[in-house]
């Protein structure tokens, strides 16, 4: 994939990418404070409510990445048919990915109505099941709100206008905070709820937010050409089936990913608490980095679908190395961030010494990481663009779970190297995912490019 980057094309391509980008971090960032905002509100509570949150909001958002993975493959086909001219096939198109998603939202709360009955099995202590359940049981009706408002959001992108993704994304907080903090606390005239109560006020948070991007798609004139809600459509198998046979290999990708975090947390519990809550604290601070490159990955996917819907292969090698352009400096900017600043970041977490202290480390450690992180989500990325979703799902299952949890668990538990070997396991999975991922961009893009000659 060679091409001199500067090139006015290339820095007009940089631009384009990242002011579709910047909206879609802030809007990472706001989905981020969703779960921030909860566990505040939750921690003041009281333990076992905010013990109780933690549990269900890790029990709902690892199998949510399925469905949230599966549906971004919306993103690409739109921006393909919008980059070809063929609008006209985006409406039907988006009314069948509705389709999906309320299937996926029922397969979903289905998950969420069964799973308490096993967290006595899980080994939940006892006083925190209760509350959790109640959580998760509460937080399942917005459900199918989540998964449509993705499907808003994947068709908004697509046709390259990010701008509701963050706009809708902050105004959410903006009911989910007070909502919560009332029906958990009982104020304001209603009954204390706890855990149970912020579980109502995310469900309701969510339909408000897909309410709000419904009316929006259905007012603006922006997106009226699409005809997007002016036809009722049953299913139609063979377009859900097609959306399925790019998304779900997407969906478990980043679940692969998303499971490695999780897991390698819950290991790390089994160490001990100061160790446990080292790990979240800097576990906490790589997402919030994380965000960043994931956005401009997601606006790569645009660029790269639109460029192979206009025919443009060369364009396709300029959005890629516009994104990774983006993404080195971001990434950067980030290691030095962490490199000169960890003690003060850890310092804002908490005043336990020796938690601290042991967090302070493995910033250093996720410092470490940054490059291959970025470069392995925005290679993800690009390739989601290229429609080249199966293979990228074979390299994130053989890098996430056969090499980097392999190593992770034999350094960190076998070795008794603790946290430090379980960090080393992600920094070497992470690594292997960028170096094969890239391995493939450059194949899947070389093939395009050779298809369209002469």
């Amino acid at each position: 994939m060679s091409m001199s980057p500067a090139t006015p094309r290339f820095l007009q391509e940089v631009r384009t990418t990242g002011l579709l980008a910047l909206p879609l971090v802030l809007g990472h960032v706001s989905t981020g404070l969703i779960a921030f905002v909860d566990n505040t509100i939750a921690g003041h509570h009281g333990t076992d409510t905010f013990a109780a949150v933690s549990i269900g909001t890790a029990l709902l958002w690892l199998p949510m990445l399925v469905p949230i993975g599966t549906l971004i493959s919306l993103t690409a086909s739109v921006s393909q048919l919008h980059g070809a001219g063929r609008e006209r096939e985006i409406g039907p198109l988006f009314r069948q990915a509705l389709w999906l998603g309320v299937g996926l939202s029922a397969l979903m709360f289905l998950f969420l109505s069964v799973v308490p009955a096993f967290l006595p099995a899980f080994g939940i202590a006892p006083e925190i099941v209760p509350g959790a359940t109640d959580f998760l049981h509460a937080i399942r009706w917005g459900v199918p709100a989540l998964t449509l408002y993705f499907c808003m959001r994947y068709l908004s992108e697509g046709m390259h206008w990010t701008l509701p993704t963050m706009l809708i994304g902050f105004g959410g907080l903006l009911v989910l905070g007070p909502l919560g903090y009332a029906l958990c606390n009982g104020k304001f005239g209603f009954p204390e709820m706890g855990a149970e109560g912020l579980g109502i006020a995310s469900s309701v948070t969510m339909w408000v937010q897909a309410m709000a991007f419904a009316t929006y798609l259905w007012t603006t004139k922006r997106f009226a050409h699409l005809e997007l809600f002016t036809h009722f459509e049953l299913p139609r198998w063979r377009a859900i089936w097609d959306l399925l046979r790019t998304g779900l290999p997407i969906g478990i990708t980043v679940l692969m990913e998303g499971g490695l975090f999780i897991i390698t947390a819950l290991l790390i519990g089994r160490i001990g608490a100061t160790e446990a809550s080292a790990h979240q604290i800097a576990i906490n601070v790589a997402q919030l980095c994380f965000m960043i490159p994931m956005g401009v990955a997601e606006a790569t996917t645009v660029r790269v679908g639109h460029a192979v819907g206009s025919n443009d292969p060369l364009g396709v090698r300029r959005a890629t190395w516009a994104g990774y352009g983006i993404v080195l400096v971001t990434q950067l900017v980030s290691i030095t961030a962490l490199l000169l600043g960890h003690d003060a970041v850890v310092g804002l977490y908490t005043n336990d010494l020796a938690v601290a202290a042991l967090a302070s480390t493995l910033l250093l450690y996720a410092a470490a990481f940054q490059i291959p992180d970025g470069i392995q989500v925005l290679s993800a990325g690009a390739l989601r663009g290229l429609k080249d979703t199966r293979v990228p799902m074979f390299i994130a299952m053989f890098a996430y779970w056969g090499v980097g949890m392999p190593v992770g668990a034999g350094l960190g538990l076998g070795l008794g190297w603790g946290p430090q070997g379980m960090w080393i396991g992600l920094i070497i999975g992470l690594t292997v995912a960028a170096v094969l991922l890239g391995w493939r961009l450059r194949v899947s893009s070389s093939r395009l490019i050779a298809q369209a000659s002469p």
